[in-house]
C-alpha cells in the first residue's frame, strides 16, 4: 500500500498528551521544542493538527478564543508548524482553510512571519500593524522609571482581569487566570492604591519572555519591563507593537536589540479591538 497524500490524511483536534508531538514538529523546523508554551496553549486554546502515518505530527496549529464560549469575540492563530518533509505541498494552506471553517465569524488574527505572510494573504488576512521582537541582557541605566511597581497578589487577580479586558477588547480570564502558575513573575505597577499596568516575565528556553505588558502609559510601561528585569538574569525577549517608538528606544538603549518584525494580520475584522495604546506587548505571538 502506497503511503496517502498528506493532503488527504484527516484533521483532528490536538490534546496536551500531544505535547511532545507538537513539540517534536517545533524542533523539525528548526524552532526551540517551547514545551511550557505548547503546554499553555494546549490548555487554554483549541489544537488542530493531522497526524503522520509514520508517527509524529505532519501539521500542526492552535487557537486560542476570547469572549464569550458560545460565540466568541476573536480568535488568536499561532504556532502554525509544517514537517519539513511534507512542506510546500498545500498541507498548511489546507490546515488554516479548516481552522477558519471551524471558527465561523468569529474574527480571527495572527502574528505572521515574512514566511507566512503570503498564504495568509491568499486566505484573506489582511496585515493591520507590526510588532518587533527585541532580545538580550536588560542593563539598567539613566533616570529610573517614576511608577510604582510590585509582585502581584492572588487579591490584585480581579483588577488585573477588568484592566485586561479593557484594554484588549475582550474577556480573556480562561488565559490570564493561568499566568500565575506559567510565569516566574507576575508584577503590577499602582497608583493611589489602584493598578494602572500589570506584566509577566515566563521561561522559554533560556530566556524570559516578557508579555503581557499593558501599562497606562510609557512610563509606567518602562518601570514593569524594568522591574522584571532586576529580578532575573536571564535574557529578556518581547514583541512591542511598533507604534510604541518611545518605548522601543528605550529597551534598544539598554541593551536589547532588534531580531525580527512579524506582521499583526486580521480577518474579519479591521482592527484589534481594545486600546492599543496601553496594550505594549502581546502574552505570546502565538495567543496574542
Amino acid at each position: 500500500m502506497s503511503t496517502p497524500s498528506p493532503a488527504a490524511l484527516p484533521i483532528r483536534r490536538l490534546t496536551p498528551l500531544d505535547l511532545s508531538a507538537c513539540a517534536d514538529l517545533s524542533e523539525n523546523r528548526g524552532w526551540p521544542r517551547e514545551e511550557h508554551k505548547w503546554g499553555l496553549l494546549l490548555t487554554a486554546g483549541t489544537g488542530y493538527g493531522i497526524d503522520d502515518p509514520d508517527g509524529g505530527l505532519v501539521s500542526a496549529c492552535v487557537v486560542t478564543s476570547y469572549g464569550p464560549r458560545e460565540h466568541p469575540a476573536l480568535g488568536a492563530i499561532g504556532m502554525m508548524l509544517v514537517a519539513e518533509r511534507h512542506a510546500r505541498r498545500g498541507v498548511g494552506r489546507r490546515l488554516m482553510r479548516h481552522v477558519v471553517a471551524e471558527l465561523g465569524t468569529t474574527p480571527l488574527t495572527l502574528h505572521a512571519t515574512p514566511y507566512g505572510r503570503p498564504l495568509y494573504e491568499e486566505l484573506g488576512f489582511k496585515t493591520t500593524g507590526r510588532a518587533e521582537m527585541v532580545c538580550g541582557h536588560f542593563t539598567p541605566g539613566g533616570p529610573e522609571p517614576e511608577a510604582t511597581t510590585r509582585a502581584a497578589t492572588a487579591e490584585d487577580l480581579p483588577a488585573i482581569l477588568r484592566l485586561d479586558e479593557e484594554v484588549f477588547g475582550t474577556d480573556r480570564t480562561h488565559m490570564i487566570t493561568r499566568l500565575p502558575a506559567f510565569a516566574d513573575q507576575l508584577r503590577v505597577a499602582e497608583e493611589d492604591g489602584r493598578i494602572i499596568g500589570y506584566a509577566a516575565a515566563w521561561p522559554n528556553m533560556d530566556n524570559h519572555v516578557v508579555g503581557p505588558l499593558i501599562a497606562r502609559d510609557t512610563e509606567t510601561a518602562k518601570a514593569l519591563i524594568a522591574s522584571l528585569a532586576a529580578h532575573t538574569g536571564r535574557v529578556l525577549r518581547t514583541d512591542i507593537d511598533v507604534r510604541h517608538e518611545e518605548l522601543l528606544a528605550w529597551v534598544k538603549e539598554r541593551g536589547l536589540a532588534s531580531i525580527a518584525f512579524n506582521a499583526v494580520m486580521t480577518y474579519g475584522l479591521a482592527e484589534l479591538p481594545g486600546d492599543w495604546t496601553r496594550r505594549f506587548a502581546p502574552l505570546t505571538v502565538a495567543a496574542g
